[in-house]
């Protein structure tokens, strides 16, 4: 309660409550028996205020934790506690020794508090009297009704100097190519382009029509005015671009305040704080955010030339960038070809790979569809650890800093890892199935096969296919074909056939290695944390040893090598700053910019000590890295708070589910072509994308939570 009331004083009227709430606490010493410790949870009416009080509270918590770690933040907190209750000290700050979620951005702490996703439905209702809203989730089989959002996808020619890129200074825009829901349209500048173009049409492949309707302007100006205007006309929920961050918006912007339009007036579209383009009523896709994180391309072949023919099966037309400004003059046909070749490529791309994907990833994931498309998959992997966290009363960790200079075997570490999980190639080499090889096999692993046929078919039919055992009409014949198979294999080891060329792959490796050892990051404990808990018992068996191995990139530097020129380099940095005046610090808290500035003095110092040491490394040693690896040991508890592996299987099983309704929708889609359905035909092939673009969505995610736990700044860290 005091504590309560010197927030409340000292913050008077920035709280809309202060609420006392216990939560769990997986660093909280003896956490397994139930115990929670208390936070205050504060709420404000606007972010502002938020933002203001936090300035002042972090700075505190940052120096109150010099001296403590996180595991022994609850004790310094008991040690203030005396015979009549605890003991405040004067200062507020000296009491605030632990701060969590005070970084989450605030439409996805919405978003986790009141369980809204962009990608799915809901019944949302306006109170008559006091304009309060409601918004009520529909049911789960409402929520596989496909949403069909007006899509218009854009791409953008302009003059430029020649082999200088376009700038926007003074280059213009000469043809603007678009597509809308499957018409084309393009808009010609006259003052670049030789003559009218008629309308045509431009489809590649029969299964990506482009007609093309043309409009002849005079002029620049009035090029982007009939698209402001068209766009304003068509209102499209979703603009598509192919690196449209980075090349067309900002120049169609900047051209555009060259004759006193403001892009964001006309169409609601503008550059956000880091640079990417938002809509204010919509929603802006750059279908090259996908190909960089989801398409799996070499980095070579990430043009929308290249993704054209490897994604959509076709060659797309080719113009070399010198010769646009002079093809527009002399041959206006073929530039106009170029121009909606790309418009027809960024469309189709986004409307097969792209829109069905970040929907799907929409549904479950609390983040906007921008940064669905935008963000890592280790952050995707985060947002999904902090709605289960939420849902089981879970307290988020902060997020994994950096730490200091670490050393190993008195070198200095330049980096650390571990190395990963791997299958083993049975045997390595270029194999043909039509040359005789010879075969050497183990009888003994055959009668295993034998002895668990029931098993293994029991597992094909009932989880793979989900079809029951007791269905099959001829299981007996089909297991005793196996049967004869596998005993004729053993009784002949040693053979030479010509071969058949498997492709034996592991299902959900990182996934099943979590499950199988109960592997998450706050369960690896060490000999104290054990001793802090009530079940650190032999006959518990609560203890896994697992060995790993540690990867290490070191200087090769011994660490007095290190400190000298440690010493070196500051003597060097003090000597200049000694003849450097410093202003006065006027904010209203020194100490946080103090701090600040500490901070960013240190790691500049770090990063010329080691610019330095690779230097003398490279001349005294003749390299710059040494490798090490080590295998460790450590201790998996496994009786941790199952929330992350729960969170992982619940991936897992939901991905297999989404599969098997895929192979099944599948089936029916081919049912109803036989049959000429149109209707069920229809229905059918969207619920086979929904669900491929689910169960997609549901392994891009499976595939990061391993990798996820060693990023940088991930709240769930563990090497």
């Amino acid at each position: 309660k005091d504590v309560v009331g010197m927030l409340s004083q000292r913050f008077d009227g920035q709280f809309s409550r202060i609420e006392k709430v216990e939560k769990v606490d997986l660093d909280f010493p003896n956490h397994l028996t139930g115990l929670k410790p208390t936070y205050l949870k504060l709420c404000f009416p606007n972010v502002q205020n938020l933002m203001s009080v936090r300035k002042l509270i972090l700075p505190a918590v940052e120096k109150n934790r010099k001296n403590a770690t996180t595991r022994n933040v609850y004790a310094n907190f008991n040690a203030l506690e005396g015979e009549d209750g605890p003991k405040l000290p004067d200062n507020i700050w000296d009491v605030v020794l632990d701060i969590r979620e005070y970084d989450v951005p605030y439409y996805t702490r919405a978003a986790i508090d009141l369980d809204l996703r962009a990608g799915s439905w809901y019944t949302v209702k306006c109170a008559t009297v006091g304009n309060a809203i409601t918004v009520e989730k529909k049911p789960a089989a409402e929520q596989l009704v496909k949403a069909e959002p007006r899509v218009l996808a854009f791409d953008i020619e302009c003059t430029k100097a020649p082999l200088k890129f376009p700038n926007a200074d003074h280059d213009q825009v000469f043809m603007i190519s678009y597509m809308f829901d499957g018409q084309g349209y393009l808009i010609i500048n006259r003052e670049v382009v030789s003559e009218d173009i008629d309308d045509f049409e431009y489809t590649p492949k029969p299964a990506y029509p482009g007609p093309f309707v043309v409009f002849n302007e005079a002029n620049e100006k009035d090029l982007l005015v009939r698209f402001f205007e068209h766009c304003q006309e068509l209102r499209p929920n979703i603009w598509v671009t192919y690196n449209g961050d980075f090349f067309d918006w900002p120049f169609i912007e900047k051209r555009a305040l060259k004759y006193n339009l403001k892009m964001e007036e006309e169409i609601g579209v503008s550059a956000s704080q880091n640079g990417e383009y938002r809509g204010r009523c919509s929603v802006h896709m750059d279908a090259f955010c996908w190909v960089q994180r989801d398409s799996y391309l070499p980095q070579g072949a990430r043009g929308l030339k290249a993704v054209t023919k490897y994604k959509l099966g076709y060659n797309p037309v080719e113009v070399a960038p010198e010769d646009m400004v002079r093809f527009a003059s002399e041959q206006p046909q073929r530039m106009a070809a170029y121009s909606v070749s790309d418009a027809v490529a960024t469309y189709y791309l986004y409307m097969k790979y792209v829109h069905d994907f970040i929907f799907a990833l929409s549904t479950i994931i609390p983040l906007i569809p921008e940064d669905v498309l935008r963000k890592g998959s280790g952050t995707l992997c985060e947002m999904l650890l902090m709605v289960e966290a939420f849902d089981k009363n879970i307290i988020a960790p902060n997020k994994q800093k950096a730490g200091g200079t670490k050393f190993h075997q008195r070198k200095l570490l330049e980096s650390e890892t571990y190395v990963g999980g791997h299958v083993e190639s049975l045997l390595a080499g270029v194999y043909r199935d039509d040359l005789p090889e010879h075969f050497d096999v183990d009888p003994s692993a055959f009668d295993e096969l034998i002895a668990n046929i029931d098993r293994d078919l029991t597992f094909v039919l009932e989880v793979e296919e989900g079809k029951q055992r007791s269905d099959v009409v001829n299981y007996d014949e089909v297991r005793n074909a196996i049967i004869e198979g596998l005993e004729s294999l053993r009784d002949q080891p040693r053979r030479k056939e010509q071969p058949f060329i498997y492709h034996l792959d592991v299902g959900a490796m990182y996934p099943n290695i979590i499950l199988t050892n109960r592997l998450q990051p706050t369960a690896i404990v060490n000999d104290s944390i054990c001793a802090t808990c009530d079940f650190n018992r032999d006959e518990n068996k609560c203890k896994r040893s697992m060995k790993w191995t540690w990867r290490g990139d070191m200087y090769p530097s011994t660490r007095s090598e290190y400190n000298s020129i440690k010493h070196q380099v500051e003597h060097e940095v003090s000597a200049k700053m000694s003849g450097m005046s410093m202003g006065s610090d006027d904010s209203q808290n020194k100490w946080m910019s103090a701090s600040q500035k500490e901070a960013d003095e240190a790691k500049k110092l770090d990063a010329a000590v080691r610019s330095r040491l690779k230097g003398y490394c490279q001349t005294v040693y003749k390299k710059v890295k040494v490798t090490v690896e080590e295998e460790r040991y450590d201790t998996v508890c496994q009786r941790e708070n199952p929330f992350y592996v729960d969170t992982v299987k619940a991936f897992r099983d939901r991905r297999y589910e989404y599969k098997l309704l895929t192979k099944q929708w599948g089936k029916k889609k081919a049912q109803y072509e036989k049959s000429g359905d149109a209707i069920a035909l229809a229905d059918a092939k969207n619920k086979s994308v929904l669900f491929d673009s689910l169960q997609l969505a549901h392994k891009c995610i499976l595939n990061s939570f391993y990798g996820y736990v060693m990023r940088k700044g991930a709240r769930w860290y563990s090497m």
